[in-house]
């Protein structure tokens, strides 16, 4: 089936990543020169995608999971025809270029997703096959398979070793993603050395305990068998497919089959040596036309040919299948209805007090209905953190069309999942579990700002009124930590009003994640937040002061409601106060110095962060004669309001702390 052209072509893509390592003189050509031959066969021979359309919707979608050989796919995407040039490959590594050290989604065309810390691209893969089977479940039609693709990924040693990829694997098994074909690069060698120094794992016997095909190739120079075994994978109805695929590492090289060639540029006398073995003559960067053709007779014919027939598809979809077609293409899109919140509820200060967790379970239904393209996933909590879609089944195999993912006790790779799921496109996705548990799964936050991918966390139990379950459930840095990470919304709602309005930005997110933290204790609907329309001002003066005050009390979430009791003890006392609601640091930072010196005057000397947690950050909005009533230390074990008074957060312990810092004699 293959012949000289198809080798030849494997010369280039190998020779065109190591020129680009030696340019920049850093990166990983290891990965590159042994896993050629096998990414070669899947992008030219099976990869459906179209290079002049790479937003094509129905395309299969490609994880380089081992994100440190990111030279070979910026290779392969110059020689498949995107929009990458010899020039960006020159430029590999280097400032503002875009061909990055490590694949960044939205970066370069034809990246699906930022790979890198190794095992997310395997989680991530994953989020793409879940996300490929419930959009087929919502929208096919006998007569219209509108969404039918697969999800790729090429992964390394290294991916499978990280606890996420276990977390992932075992979910999709379970799930029976039979569309998610992951090749293994399997070379034996990792950074440090031989591979058997830390890794011993029979990975036939491990794939078929967690529900997935093995696939074995011995030699990941045949084409053939590689060729076979990619075919094989897509006839497989019952799980996912790992096809491990025996290669040498820095194939070429002197040092071939050793870590040396892992992750430093092997030079010129090493590459050139390379190239004999190649059989490749061209100087660095000069690829012949031929080169380019055998790419064209490929994935750029049969892409371009298979979008031509979606398109035509569509349009019969559009004729025949008219709101099916408008929800689909919304979703895609990421468009919501004119004031979409309308239907959403609203909240009366009579309405019992309630968690804002519980109101944020009432507000999901609502949502719910607006856009079938709303579903939901929790960490084996969602009795707990009230996040499901009430009104609807479990995705599952068998009903792959439901709105709850029940992720499991798999935190890390929920987080890594959701964020294949957004990036796959279509829908809006959330992800719920205990706010403590940002500590189980911040790697993949942080994937989802740097990767611009608008995923929505919602983390209940937010404080130290969790009580009884102690320190281990008290969340004491999180917010802290979540509000460090750049592009990430941090939102503490102060009760269910507010919570509403919380969605109204997460669901209108384009670019940035959003995390919202809500109570496990029931808290007041507060009048004042009766009239709000919107807090994506960050900040606002839910209670005034008359005339210019002479305090200011900065509040968020629960502490809200303290803050407002505490001002009625000072006010008692002559003092001036003001309360400033601040649901989102990140917002309100962004806002223009005017509005951030109306809520926040600088004449004002005297203000107040009222927050249960570290007070780490509050300086930024107090100033330097500011008070910052937080906790510094763990929490403690012992009933919620027991707890809380402890720590000083009741009207009378804020109002004292207050008066001894301004206005004591």
């Amino acid at each position: 089936m293959f012949n000289n052209d198809d080798n030849r072509a494997i010369s280039a893509i190998r020779s065109l990543s190591i020129a680009q390592i030696e340019a920049a003189n850093s990166g990983h050509p290891g990965l590159p020169m042994g896993a050629a031959p096998m990414a070669y066969v899947l992008w030219n021979k099976f990869l459906k995608a179209n290079p002049k359309n790479s937003s094509w919707f129905d395309r299969d979608r490609f994880v380089l999971a081992a994100g440190h050989g990111s030279a070979l796919i910026y290779s392969l995407l110059h020689l498949t025809g995107y929009d990458v040039s010899l020039d960006n490959l020159k430029k590999f590594r280097q400032l503002h270029s875009n061909t990055a050290g490590h694949p960044e989604r939205g970066h370069i065309d034809g990246v699906e997703v930022t790979t890198g810390p190794l095992g997310q691209g395997i989680a991530q893969a994953v989020g793409l096959a879940i996300a490929e089977k419930h959009m087929a479940a919502l929208y096919n039609k006998e007569d219209a398979q509108i969404i039918d693709h697969y999800t790729y990924a090429l992964c390394g040693d290294g991916d499978l070793m990280e606890g996420v990829s276990y977390e992932a694997m075992s979910l999709a098994g379970h799930l029976n993603l039979s569309k998610l074909i992951v090749l293994y690069d399997s070379n034996d060698v990792c950074l440090d050395g031989a591979t058997n120094t830390t890794f011993s794992e029979d990975m036939k016997k491990r794939a078929e305990a967690l529900n997935w095909n093995y696939i074995f190739v011995d030699d990941g120079r045949d084409l053939d068998k590689i060729y076979e075994a990619i075919n094989h994978a897509k006839g497989n109805w019952h799980g996912p497919t790992i096809i491990e695929i025996k290669t040498v590492i820095g194939y070429g090289s002197t040092n071939q089959g050793t870590n040396k060639v892992h992750g430093a540029p092997i030079g010129a006398e090493d590459f050139k040596r390379a190239k004999e073995i190649y059989e490749w003559n061209e100087d660095d960067f000069s690829i012949p036309e031929d080169i380019y053709k055998t790419f064209e007779e490929g994935i750029a014919h049969t892409g371009s040919k298979e979008n031509q027939k979606w398109d035509e598809l569509l349009e019969f979809y559009k004729e025949n299948y008219r709101e099916d077609y408008n929800n689909l293409m919304a979703g895609i899109n990421r468009e919501l209805p004119e004031n979409f919140m309308d239907e959403v509820r609203k909240y009366s200060s009579e309405d019992k007090a309630l968690a804002t967790r519980a109101s944020n379970g009432e507000i999901i239904q609502d949502l719910a209905k607006i856009t079938p393209n709303f579903w939901a996933g929790s960490a084996d909590l969602f009795s707990s953190n009230k996040t499901n879609i009430k009104d609807t089944i479990a995705f599952t195999d068998r009903t792959p069309e439901g709105r709850n993912i029940y992720y499991g006790v798999r935190e890390f790779a929920m987080a890594a999942i959701g964020n294949g799921i957004m990036a796959h496109g279509g829908s809006w996705h959330h992800v719920s579990t205990f706010f403590v548990f940002t500590d189980y799964l911040k790697p993949a936050i942080r994937l989802s700002a740097l990767s611009k991918l608008p995923l929505t966390y919602v983390m209940t139990h937010d404080s130290i009124a969790v009580g009884e379950d102690g320190p281990t459930h008290e969340p004491i840095d999180q917010l802290a930590m979540i509000r460090a990470i750049p592009n990430t919304i941090m939102l503490r709602p102060a009760d269910a009003n507010e919570t509403r309005l919380a969605w109204e930005i997460a669901l209108e997110s384009k670019e940035s994640p959003v995390v919202m933290a809500l109570t496990r204790q029931s808290i007041s609907n507060l009048k004042e937040t009766e009239n709000i329309n919107d807090i994506e001002k960050g900040a606002y003066i839910i209670s005034d002061a008359k005339g210019t005050p002479d305090l200011i009390l900065i509040a968020t979430g629960s502490e809200v409601e303290l803050a407002l009791e505490s001002k009625k003890l000072l006010q008692k006392d002559g003092k001036n106060v003001r309360v400033v609601s601040m649901p989102s640091m990140e917002l309100f930072r962004k806002q223009d110095e005017a509005y951030r010196q109306e809520v926040l005057p600088k004449e004002v000397k005297n203000k107040v962060s009222i927050e249960m947690a570290t007070t780490f950050g509050w300086a930024e909005w107090t100033g330097s004669d500011g008070l910052n009533i937080g906790i510094d230390s763990f929490g403690l074990s012992g009933k919620g309001n027991e707890v809380t008074a402890e720590f000083g957060f009741t009207p009378e312990k804020i109002s004292e702390k207050i008066n001894d810092k301004y206005y004591k004699a």
